[in-house]
């Protein structure tokens, strides 16, 4: 599931390709007689709706809220787009060959990464008229690709946007200008008993965090990811802190985690997936300099090891992540 550094670099990437279109159509493939809400164009119903509130509206900006895009547009709309485990966002030009299955292709076929596998299962298609064309007279895709189909698109009024059911429960963001550590251990300390691999994926603790940057901050921090918070001294809790702004800033700079289906606003992957410490490195020797080799500190190599934590793949170095 793309996590808060793959979202906000969507995010930057609608920032600078969309801003200003106008969208003049909009086609999906979630649409289902079997689904029915009141808040997803997967019901048939209200994907009528959602093109009725959107359709000859302009896109001012794009901005993120823990894992959702939110695309605000000049009627006081905002679309509000949950990528969940496989989607992505692309901006390109699109045909529809009107297939049954995934109609609609890249127009170069030399685009390589538009063409990449990952990127071919096309379920939303925003039409876009660019600023400073005439009408009608040039028009690119703004297009949801979603291997598994799991994604929320939806509409909500603008104002009224942060205290919906999909935003209001969240907690702070951890790279907000005023997210200091006593935010940080407030809110982590709001679950005593749990465990801190389980409290960090808690989206009403810590906006944004999830599997991938859970494991490479607890690793960095050196903890272990099935100790109780209760447990964790200030010492050891402030280099978590630390750790989770490092990790999150990295997966922004290095244009998100690409491990699995993510891909940015041009269809590239991003190379986080490279600079994994402890994620889906199961088996390997640890890459922390004093795990490396036997030594008079360390009586044995550190390997990372898989276990399950709060029902997710969790991933830690036995050596030097001490559980408290």
């Amino acid at each position: 599931m793309p996590e808060l550094p793959e979202v906000q670099t969507t995010v930057n990437g609608l920032n600078k390709k969309v801003k200003g279109a106008k969208i003049i159509d909009v086609w999906s493939i979630y649409n289902s007689p079997y689904y029915k809400s009141k808040e997803n164009i997967k019901d048939p119903k209200f994907f009528k709706e959602f093109k009725e509130r959107i359709i000859g509206s302009k896109i001012i900006n794009a901005e993120r809220r823990a894992k959702n895009i939110l695309i605000y547009l000049d009627n006081k709309e905002t679309i509000l787009i949950h990528m969940k485990m496989t989607g992505h966002l692309m901006f390109g030009e699109y045909t529809n060959t009107n297939k049954t299955n995934d109609p609609w292709k890249p127009t170069d076929p030399n685009n390589e990464a538009l063409n990449d596998p990952f990127n071919t299962h096309i379920r939303l298609v925003f039409s876009l008229e660019m600023p400073g064309t005439k009408k009608g007279v040039e028009k690119v895709n703004l297009v949801l690709s979603d291997t598994r189909k799991f994604a929320k698109v939806t509409v909500i009024k603008t104002d009224g946007i942060f205290h919906s059911p999909d935003l209001s429960h969240l907690g702070p963001e951890p790279l907000a200008k005023e997210f200091n550590f006593k935010i940080f251990k407030d809110q982590i300390n709001k679950k005593p008993n749990g465990k801190i691999k389980t409290t960090l994926l808690d989206q009403t603790i810590i906006a944004g965090i999830g599997n991938i940057y859970s494991d490479e901050a607890l690793w960095l921090s050196n903890i272990h990811p099935e100790s109780l918070v209760k447990n964790i001294l200030d010492t050891e809790l402030k280099k978590l802190f630390n750790s989770v702004l490092i990790v999150l800033k990295n997966g922004i700079d290095f244009g998100g985690d690409s491990m699995s289906d993510y891909r940015n606003i041009d269809g590239e992957r991003g190379s986080f997936q490279e600079r994994h410490n402890a994620y889906r490195k199961t088996g390997h020797i640890c890459s922390k300099p004093a795990c490396k080799k036997e030594n008079k500190l360390n009586l044995k190599i550190g390997i990372i090891k898989r276990i399950v934590v709060g029902g997710r793949s969790t991933h830690y170095c036995e050596n030097h992540q001490t559980k408290y």
